[in-house]
């Protein structure tokens, strides 16, 4: 048996393996698939029935498999510790969110090392890029930054924000945003759950897919009720107006949303954009994620695409924008994010980081204030608009070569969604196929983790992700090549490449 893929069973989050199905549960740690057959029982008194929401997983067979592995077993997780050890009041529901669960498992197998190439990084590569600034290998430390910074940030860092989103995106407009209409959080996440804090009794609306730290935010408060809103491919994943016109009929008066969205690399145009605000003035709270606003292949060389642009006034539209250092100056271990929104919402936002989080490094705050002038943004932009989307292209071209189908091409973010559904066996599957990556020191994230299901509502085969995952080009063009050569190993180990 394969221990590694025999694991993978029992670390998944709780609101994917709870919702699977019964099979998973059967104490039965030696099972192998090569012994059971359709439609009979084995020795454990267990029969494989193809109606069973898992048997897409189980069906591991590996008969086109060229190399000298043994075959996948059914992953049934056994005991997660012995029956003797006891943990008083821990919560053993709660999971690592996609990413890192991916990463946990390929660390078992021994990464980091040079070898591995990870293409499930939710983060763009941090080294020097032709034509962005230096990343800083030194930082002045001020005698004022051996304080506690102020938990809404630090007043310097919040005026730049708000300079910078009146220079991009409020030219001609009488509302301007000022320094307290910022408030800067320890990171995205943390942004996200003071936002959750804030929130009084609510349908708070989100779609699907999405980034994957989301499901922990929606499951963990129980201030609001999440209310999941499946987009399609068949319509490039947009958001539907008409949808959402529903969902203000139902109540619903808070929308959480990525733009440009992680993971089908999807940006709403300008006039969805706009469309969007209007429909929503006044009547429900957005919440929208631009970590990727950088990140736009559409537009003009250096054109940036925000919610900002469409506020008429920035202390009554209710909009909330999360944004930061991580994506588009490529710093993500800085923890350096800001939300930009009406006074009433960031007061309560401090108030809440107070008591959430303690606030943001001081240090960090101040050496972040120049890289935010208004000028350096934008030659910063251009040229990682340039580099990104010469690394979207080179991958792109690589997948379309080995048979994978694309009906919409990805205008923004680093990153691909990729339909599995064409091939054979288990590289049909987001599980199978990342099982068959490991094993090629690879990283990909199974789709399933972008099917946010917060309450454990849905079964696991019922998601419409079962059959994608999701591939970063944020590293380094030289692991792109190393990524992209050995999917195609994996699928010539399959006999899956395109006949010439």
């Amino acid at each position: 048996m394969d221990s590694n893929f025999a694991k993978l069973g029992q670390t998944l989050p709780e609101s994917i393996k709870s919702s699977s199905s019964q099979f998973f549960e059967q104490p039965t740690p030696s099972l192998n698939i090569s012994n059971l057959k359709t439609g009979s029982s084995n020795s454990s008194g267990i029969e494989i029935n193809k109606k069973d929401p898992l048997h897409r997983i189980k069906n591991y067979n590996t008969e086109h498999n060229k190399d000298d592995r043994p075959q996948s077993p059914i992953p049934i997780p056994g005991p997660l510790s012995h029956p003797d050890v006891h943990f008083p009041a821990l919560n053993k529901q709660n999971a690592a969110t996609g990413v890192i669960w991916c990463t946990d498992r390929a660390a078992e197998r021994g990464y980091p090392s040079p070898n591995w190439v990870n293409l499930g990084q939710g983060m763009p590569e941090t080294g020097n890029i032709p034509g962005c600034f230096s990343r800083p290998e030194t930082l002045p430390i001020s005698f004022e930054s051996r304080e506690y910074a102020p938990t809404s940030g630090i007043k310097e860092l919040r005026q730049a924000i708000a300079n910078l989103y009146n220079q991009e995106y409020r030219q001609g407009k009488e509302s301007k945003y000022t320094w307290e209409n910022v408030n800067i959080a320890p990171g995205g996440r943390s942004a996200l759950t003071r936002i959750a804090s804030i929130l009084g009794d609510a349908y708070l609306s989100f779609f699907l897919p999405d980034y994957t730290a989301y499901a922990e935010m929606l499951s963990l408060f129980k201030n609001f009720a999440p209310i999941p809103v499946p987009l399609y491919e068949t319509d490039g994943y947009k958001i539907d107006l008409k949808t959402i016109k529903g969902e203000l009929n139902r109540g619903v008066s808070a929308i959480l949303t990525s733009n440009p969205r992680n993971p089908t690399g999807v940006a709403m145009t300008r006039e969805e954009l706009k469309n969007l605000h209007d429909l929503c003035r006044q009547k429900c709270l957005l919440i929208m994620d631009e970590f990727y606003s950088r990140y736009y292949y559409d537009g003009e060389i250096g054109e940036t695409i925000s919610s900002a642009s469409e506020v008429e006034d920035v202390n009554k539209d209710p909009v909330l924008i999360i944004d930061g250092l991580t994506k588009g100056f490529r710093l993500p271990g800085w923890r350096v994010s800001w939300i930009v929104g009406p006074k009433e919402y960031i007061s309560a936002l401090s108030s809440a980081g107070s008591y959430l989080d303690g606030g943001t490094n001081y240090p960090f705050q101040e050496a972040a204030v120049p890289f935010l002038e208004p000028s350096l943004v934008k030659k910063e932009t251009i040229a990682l608009q340039t580099h990104f989307k010469k690394k979207r292209d080179y991958c792109l071209e690589r997948l379309i070569g080995m048979g994978f189908k694309f009906k919409f091409i990805p205008n923004s973010t680093f990153y691909i969604w990729v339909d599995l559904s064409h091939l054979p066996g288990k590289l049909s599957n987001c599980l199978g196929f990342f099982h068959e990556a490991l094993h090629e020191d690879v990283i990909v994230v199974p789709g399933i983790f972008f099917d946010l299901n917060p309450l454990s509502f849905r079964e696991l085969d019922d998601s419409e992700m079962f059959s994608y995952i999701r591939i970063s080009y944020g590293p380094e063009m030289k692991d792109l090549v190393k990524g992209m050569d050995r999917i195609e190993k994996i699928l010539k180990k399959f006999d899956a490449l395109p006949k010439n």
